[in-house]
């Protein structure tokens, strides 16, 4: 177990320095927690990904909230969550304030020019060590390969998640009756009907309304920042005229180019419609079921891995999982690597993650500087 304190200021420091989306968040989680601080085994971390993967919400949040309840108990499963996504929010509020000062974005291009490409190589680093604890037969190597391809043409995550999972069970034909899965995957439906039925309250943005529209989101949404694009376009542009076009999509942007959680779009919105308070209530509505779900779900993990039934569906939920994260990688290396410079940062990177062992973070920050100098040099 690690004091309060300890996980506090690790987490702080993820949600500092985790650039990327979620593949790239899971993987310095995996480097800071399993590998340089071995606060649990790579199967466990595997497992808690798996699981918070079949959930809704936002995935590398409920992974922390499951790292810090494992490792604190119910105080560490709220440092953890809250440490992960307070910066990214006081950032993103801070975007949302220059923002309806200025009306355009902050320049972030010149840092991620150098962050991302490092974010590539800590992501190649966490899949070859991941790959090697979850891929540890044939079938599952081949169920990834699959997983892999299927997702590529577009099917949904988590029906990819599930079928890996169910084909793993059926291939491997274990023992066990699938009450035990069942029962899980039932439970899990059930969870993420929660806030379906919720009403949107008047038409002009109130602070209860703008509550209910992102517990909604955080009740039942699948496959992060783009997706969430879409669910809140057809609430907050479309039904309500809350925003416009150019709105949501500077919102989702700013999103994705601060540390930390995707989510917390929904600070930079709750901020344009009703100022700090309204930034405040939207970060807890969209945060607020990861919360719930991951306290409901965490005490079967252990149980599930010990069932011949459910085991047999992590192992496949894992390698597709690890699928998912390469599709991502190599569509954001298909968006990074665009000239050479940003390819030899990312090899640098890798080595030196590979061959020394070098902090993910000093790699980050080194990479936004560099980023900077090579972007500015013209001007400096």
């Amino acid at each position: 177990m690690q004091s309060l304190k300890e996980i506090t200021i690790v987490f702080l420091k993820l949600g500092l320095t985790s650039f990327g989306g979620p593949a790239a968040h899971v993987a310095l989680m995996e480097r800071e927690l399993v590998t340089r601080r071995a606060w649990l085994s790579r199967q466990t971390f595997l497992d808690m990904h798996a699981a918070s993967q079949i959930i809704p919400g936002p995935n590398s949040t409920e992974l922390a909230l499951h790292i810090g309840l494992l490792r604190g108990g119910y105080p560490g499963f709220f440092a953890a969550g809250l440490a992960f996504i307070l910066p990214a929010a006081l950032i993103v509020g801070s975007c949302a304030y220059a923002y309806q000062l200025y009306g355009t974005l902050p320049a972030f291009a010149s840092l991620l020019y150098g962050i991302k490409p490092v974010i590539i190589a800590v992501i190649l680093d966490a899949l070859w060590k991941l790959g090697k604890s979850a891929l540890k037969t044939e079938l599952l190597f081949y169920i990834s390969f699959i997983a892999a391809l299927i997702n590529w043409a577009g099917l949904n995550e988590i029906l990819v998640l599930l079928i890996s999972g169910l084909a793993h069970y059926s291939l491997t034909r274990a023992r066990a009756p699938l009450a035990d899965a069942g029962a899980a995957l039932v439970g899990t439906s059930a969870i993420a009907q929660i806030g379906g039925g919720l009403g949107l309250l008047g038409t002009a943005p109130q602070l209860s309304g703008l509550f209910l529209i992102f517990l909604k989101a955080g009740s039942l949404l699948f496959g992060g920042g783009y997706v969430l694009l879409a669910f809140l376009r057809a609430d907050l542009v479309e039904n309500l005229g809350w925003l416009t076009e150019a709105q949501l999509l500077d919102a989702v942007a700013i999103g994705q180019f601060t540390p930390g959680p995707l989510f917390t779009t929904a600070t930079f919105i709750g901020y344009l419609l009703k100022g700090p308070a309204g930034a405040l209530v939207a970060t807890i509505g969209i945060f607020l079921p990861a919360f719930v779900f991951v306290a409901l779900s965490a005490p079967y993990i252990p149980r599930l891995r010990k069932s011949p039934a459910m085991s047999a569906i992590l192992d496949g939920l894992n390698a597709a999982s690890l699928s998912l994260m390469a599709v991502v990688t190599v569509n954001l290396g298909v968006e990074t690597l665009q000239d050479f410079p940003a390819i030899l940062i990312t090899l640098v990177s890798l080595f030196l993650l590979l061959r020394f062992q070098v902090s993910s973070t000093w790699l980050v920050l080194g990479g936004a500087l560099l980023g900077f100098f090579m972007q500015n040099s013209a001007l400096i």
